[in-house]
């Protein structure tokens, strides 16, 4: 770092599920400058989505407008006192989140003739619509001379890259064959705002040096390693789509190198500079996905696990190459979502593994118990308010708003008085499906004990108990993997929001767990590559070093209560396993 005493400011755009955060952080010390948060507004009315199917789509103009609108709320609150002075930014997103594009890189849904239909947008992780697909490619890979999943943890997922382009190229003629490639929306973003999107920046076998894919998404997602040469054979993708070859065709516009994000991706342009209040031609870092920028921030490291603790999980952490001058081979983890070379942190490999639904599962509860507030129609609101003491329906969204500020913490309050072992409710957390270990997406949630003394607490309480065992169940396969895991630390809104929830995550881990003091902690991680790719700092350790947030609190595991989720742990895995078998005869 250079010798002087002004501020170095960096900039981390971290896209979310629901919405675009943006931060600016002094890179000397990783003080956080100005924060802005904007929704999705297409996202945030639910078009283009399906829960029923399982199917959660994207339209990039959500991207670029709360890109625009963020940026504007940080000048508004800072003037020209600070963005023009930003020397890099970075980029992360949910993944894996794929969508369709033409040779220029545009996203189908932004031609005329595309712009409504779901499948031309990007698809977001949480999509489950290719858990056929996803099974096609398990049952071809563990038969094939390679077993191209086995970086991948062994099984692929509905999640994923190559299920999702599959599923378009099986019930969307018309979409997969007007699309020359598929990109990533963290490979988008850096491409975007370096001007590559909207002319020829494409051929037959990529053009690598130019649009520079994420080591992250695609390693983790695309089955991209090294040894393969980068993807799977052009014989095995064509096995998958039989006569078709648009997974083929797709492929090779791929290139075969990826790069890590302590890697330029390009410089910003001019356009999008005076769009976003910046300086043009500061360095844009190649992107990655939330949970491994975040992973940083929260201070990953060899034998630190990061939980980061969201609408779903992710679980990072990293350790040391193998060393291939002594003949050492790289241990493969089973039932993960992969392992990738730099992925997290340059230099070592990155695991990952996570959970469906986490903060999702009691986002379904709380919206379960609010339908009468929520799901009503117009006409519907009339005939409540009517039986409702004649409340009119401006009286009865009052009452809504009112009833859903108050009922998580009534809830939490509730359910914190409640004994483990006297409820008897136990529930699965596989709402939507199960991601690690050994990902199922066609699974489901379930939960059993109940009876007319059942109340609402009993259930939530089960719930968190729930994600809890499905927290150490990834725990355990890290584990007995050979994947030592010396400390958990949580970032993330639930680890900071939520008190009851952590405690009972460390009381069934039966570990303590660091609380990281940043509400930003993803943006922070991407604000530490744009450190790096400006020349502030040589590596990401030393990013690290400089702009990590202290740890707020400490959860301690309650001795008694670990010894009570010990016992109700071995129920959960039982449940679980019948569960599964019962779903296996129901598709046999």
């Amino acid at each position: 770092m250079e010798n002087d005493t002004r501020s170095r400011y960096v900039l981390g755009i971290d896209y979310g599920t629901d919405s675009c955060r943006a931060v600016v952080t002094d890179a000397r010390n990783g003080k956080e400058v100005a924060t802005a948060t904007a929704l999705y507004p297409r996202w945030a009315k639910g078009l283009y989505c399906n829960p029923a199917k399982n199917q959660f789509r994207q339209h990039p103009l959500d991207y670029i407008e709360s890109l625009e609108s963020v940026m504007e709320q940080v000048f508004e609150r800072t003037d020209d006192r600070v963005l023009p002075y930003v020397e890099g930014i970075a980029i992360d997103t949910t993944g894996s989140t794929p969508c369709l594009i033409t040779e220029k890189l545009e996203p189908l849904a932004l031609l005329p003739e595309f712009e409504n239909d779901p499948d031309a947008m990007f698809i977001l992780w949480k999509d489950h619509t290719s858990t056929q697909e996803a099974a096609q490619i398990n049952e071809l890979a563990h038969s094939w001379e390679i077993d191209y999943t086995m970086y991948e943890g062994g099984v692929y997922s509905s999640e994923w890259f190559w299920a999702k382009i599959l599923h378009v190229a099986k019930t969307n003629p018309r979409v997969i064959k007007a699309a020359f490639s598929a990109i990533e929306h963290s490979d988008w973003m850096p491409a975007l705002l370096t001007g590559l999107v909207g002319r020829p920046a494409l051929g037959t076998y990529g053009k690598p040096d130019v649009l520079k894919r994420s080591r992250c998404a695609m390693g983790h997602k695309a089955m991209w390693h090294e040894s393969f040469g980068g993807y799977p054979s052009d014989e095995f993708l064509g096995a998958l789509e039989g006569r078709d070859r648009n997974l083929v065709r797709i492929k090779n516009t791929l290139g075969t190198k990826t790069y890590t994000s302590d890697t330029e991706f390009g410089k910003l342009t001019e356009e999008w500079a005076q769009k976003l209040h910046l300086s043009a031609g500061i360095p844009v870092a190649v992107g990655a996905y939330d949970a491994h920028m975040g992973a940083v921030g929260g201070g990953v490291a060899k034998g630190v696990l990061v939980k980061v603790m969201g609408t779903s999980t992710c679980d990072m952490i990293v350790g040391p190459r193998p060393d291939a001058v002594h003949g050492e081979k790289e241990r493969l983890v089973r039932g993960i979502c992969g392992q990738v070379d730099g992925s997290v942190v340059p230099g070592m490999i990155g695991y990952e593994a996570g959970q469906s639904a986490f903060g999702d599962t009691y986002a379904w509860f709380k919206n379960l118990l609010m339908w009468p507030f929520t799901a009503m129609t117009a006409d519907g609101a009339q005939s409540l308010a009517a039986a409702s003491s004649n409340l009119t329906p401006e009286q009865l969204a009052k009452l809504g708003a009112s009833v859903d500020a108050q009922l998580m913490p009534a809830l939490e309050k509730a359910a914190t008085a409640i004994d483990p072992q006297e409820s008897g409710v136990l529930a699965l957390d596989w709402l939507n499906g199960r991601r690690t270990p050994d990902a199922n997406q066609e699974l489901k949630g379930a939960i059993k004990g109940l009876s007319l003394g059942t109340s609402a607490p009993m259930i939530y309480r089960a719930l968190i108990e729930a994600t809890a065992y499905g927290a150490r169940a990834i725990v355990e396969r890290f584990e007995q993997e050979g994947i030592k895991i010396e400390r958990v630390r949580g970032i993330g809104g639930v680890a900071r929001k939520s008190p009851l929830v952590m405690q009972i995550v460390a009381d069934v881990l039966g570990r303590p767990i660091e609380i990281v003091a940043s509400d930003q902690s993803v943006a922070l991680g991407a604000a530490m590559f744009a450190a790096v790719v400006a020349g502030i700092y040589d590596s990401i350790p030393q990013a690290q070093s400089a702009m990590a947030p202290a740890i707020e609190k400490v959860v301690s595991p309650n001795a008694q209560q670990v010894a009570i989720y010990d016992k109700l742990y071995k129920e959960y895995l039982e449940f679980g396993a019948f569960i599964e078998r019962e779903l296996k005869k129901e598709s046999v």
